[in-house]
């Protein structure tokens, strides 16, 4: 693999890492250096040279009217990296607008992704074609089995992986689910059709899928039995209130605690749960004669299916504790016995669904995903309220909600923004905005990443290491962050071997993955600088327009004057020579902290 030999060839990366270094150590250096390296200002006309020239539409309206910087800060928060096509797009379109066509995209389905790819093959079925149809979807662009679908669907898809990150579900750990890519694409496509569609059904489709069922071990959960010592397993019970819809603490609706006598309140407690857990009893696979059986082929149609109900293993003759908050439906939150499966599924959920602290916990986490690690109150507050009234009188609209995020004033006025707003940016995010500003493509459709990337970033689709993901959405590192009561929830995967070994993998995927690369595989994801090769001897009009693609237009002069520095000290006479001059300045870039913090 190229990043191993990346580690072989150490001496060339050195003088790199020197300079990144430099970047990475900027507020420690003399303010004296930097008026030295900093150039003076970029010309109007200098800074707009480094984009291409937009399709000639005629001018637009006053309203629509938004600058790169502007439509590339949205697209950061809205997709997996801004493209040029996209930000002139959002030129046109507006945010709203924007927002408005993507719901109308047809979705993009993993599931369609794998059976395409095994009857290109003669019939195989490979686990890491799951991790192929993942990137393909995130980068977008055509599909290498049907020449006529061109995947577009860019704010759906990051929905649903900012989904897949609150209501997880992983392979990592489990040989059931890692023996089964059928269910677990189908599991994605489930968020991604959730992603725009009602918190309510999403709820039901995430519970009953065969996925989740085996992930939390509520497939085939049984009634109680004493006399076989059998008891309902209360796992999916306990993180569906925990980590999927309330949390443990009541919440005021802008997020905040809830306090009584100065006290947090707790969401629910033991019996909560119990109760949970009786209503999660007699589900197993569809088309199963038997309650205990299993499918071993991953395309079996159950795999896909929600799970069916056996009424001799749901606990019905039990009264069943559930939710108890202001204006529950449910006397004392009591579920009465002698309902069926199904039935008490629906009166569960619905339960779950009417909680005054779903709005603001999934909403909050939402926001963390896409936007920032920590949203003021008020902007908690207005997203919770759109949760709660679409402004039609529907809850739960997911599309409401991811409109209220990204048009939310916090969100798109930067004098309306908080002291520490912004997010750290997920390494698996920095990959694929590195890979889409690029227009980076496998010449086959497939990838060679499913066994490094874990590896490399530290995370991969579908994979985190618990239900708890890859990181907390309340981590706060200790320090600084700790000390003002800061959420970094991404930090969490800082740590002393994984940032030298992401900074490696990047290097491995710039400076070595590259369209025109010497013995280039036909499954490696190659970068394609042809683009930017024309600012290779302009290096002010390169850095510009890496700029605006990847910082939003907020690179300070510090950090400018180094690039500068630095790229006008390399030659540049050949194409070679230019075009590591750009994986250059595209090294240092993704690796600096100026654009690993998403503002």
């Amino acid at each position: 693999m190229r990043w191993i030999a990346l580690r072989a060839g150490w001496a060339t990366v050195w003088p790199r890492l020197l300079v990144l270094l430099l970047v990475l150590g900027v507020v420690s250096v003399p303010d004296r250096w930097w008026r030295a390296l900093s150039p003076p200002p970029a010309p109007k006309a200098v800074a707009n040279a480094a984009k291409p020239a937009p399709p000639k539409s005629g001018p637009l309206p006053a309203q629509l009217v938004i600058d790169d910087a502007q439509a590339a800060n949205f697209l950061a928060q809205a997709t997996f990296g801004p493209t040029w096509a996209d930000i002139d797009r959002v030129q046109q379109l507006g945010y709203s607008g924007w927002i408005d066509e993507q719901a109308t995209v047809p979705l993009s389905s993993q599931l369609r992704f794998l059976n395409a790819a095994s009857a290109a093959t003669g019939g195989d079925l490979r686990r890491e074609w799951r991790m192929d149809a993942w990137f393909l979807h995130a980068l977008g662009g055509r599909d290498p089995f049907d020449p006529q679908l061109v995947h577009r669907d860019q704010l759906r898809q990051r929905v649903a992986f900012a989904l897949s990150e609150i209501l997880v579900v992983s392979d990592a750990n489990s040989d059931l689910l890692g023996n089964a890519p059928h269910g677990v694409t189908d599991y994605y496509d489930t968020l991604a059709r959730g992603a725009f569609g009602n918190f309510r059904q999403l709820l039901e489709d995430v519970t009953l899928h065969p996925a989740m069922g085996i992930y939390l071990s509520m497939m085939q959960n049984q009634k109680p039995d004493p006399a076989r010592n059998i008891r309902p397993d209360e796992n999916y019970a306990r993180e569906v209130l925990q980590l999927f819809s309330v949390g443990l603490l009541r919440l005021n609706p802008d997020g905040t605690p809830l306090l009584e006598n100065g006290r947090n309140v707790p969401t629910y407690n033991q019996d909560t749960v119990k109760g949970f857990a009786h209503v999660f009893t007699g589900w197993t696979f569809n088309g199963c004669r038997e309650f205990d059986c299993y499918y071993y082929d991953s395309d079996a149609p159950a795999w896909i299916k929600p799970m069916q109900n056996h009424a001799a293993y749901h606990a019905s003759a039990q009264a069943k504790q559930l939710l108890v908050y202001p204006g529950v439906a449910l006397s004392g939150g009591v579920l009465p016995a002698g309902g069926d499966g199904p039935t008490d599924l629906r009166a569960a959920l619905d339960n779950i669904f009417q909680h005054p602290n779903v709005g603001p916990y999934i909403g909050r986490q939402l926001i963390q995903r896409l936007v920032t690690s920590n949203p003021s109150p008020a902007y908690v507050g207005r997203v919770a309220a759109r949760f709660n009234d679409n402004g039609q009188g529907v809850r739960g609209d997911m599309k409401a909600v991811v409109k209220a995020i990204l048009l939310d004033p916090e969100a798109r006025d930067p004098n309306q923004r908080p002291a520490h707003f912004g997010k750290v940016r997920e390494p698996l995010l920095r990959l694929t905005h590195v890979w889409r500003a690029t227009k980076a493509r496998s010449q086959s459709g497939f990838m060679d990443e499913f066994w490094t990337i874990g590896y490399g970033m530290g995370q991969a689709p579908l994979s985190s290491p618990s239900v708890f993901n890859f990181f907390s959405p309340s981590y706060s590192p200790i320090g600084e962050p700790a000390q003002l009561g800061l959420a970094v929830p991404e930090m969490q995967l800082a740590t002393d071997y994984q940032m030298p070994g992401t900074e490696g993998y990047f290097g491995a995927k710039i400076y070595e993955v590259f369209v025109g690369a010497p013995d280039l595989s036909p499954h490696e994801v190659a970068i394609d600088l042809a683009d930017d090769m024309p600012y290779a001897t302009r290096p002010a009009d390169l850095i510009q327009r890496y700029n605006t693609l990847f910082l939003s237009g907020q690179m300070s002069t510090r950090m400018r004057g180094v690039l500068l520095h630095r790229l006008n000290g390399m030659p540049a006479g050949t194409d070679e020579e230019r075009r590591v001059r750009i994986q250059e300045a595209l090294y240092i870039i993704v690796n600096s902290p100026e654009y690993v913090v998403q503002k």
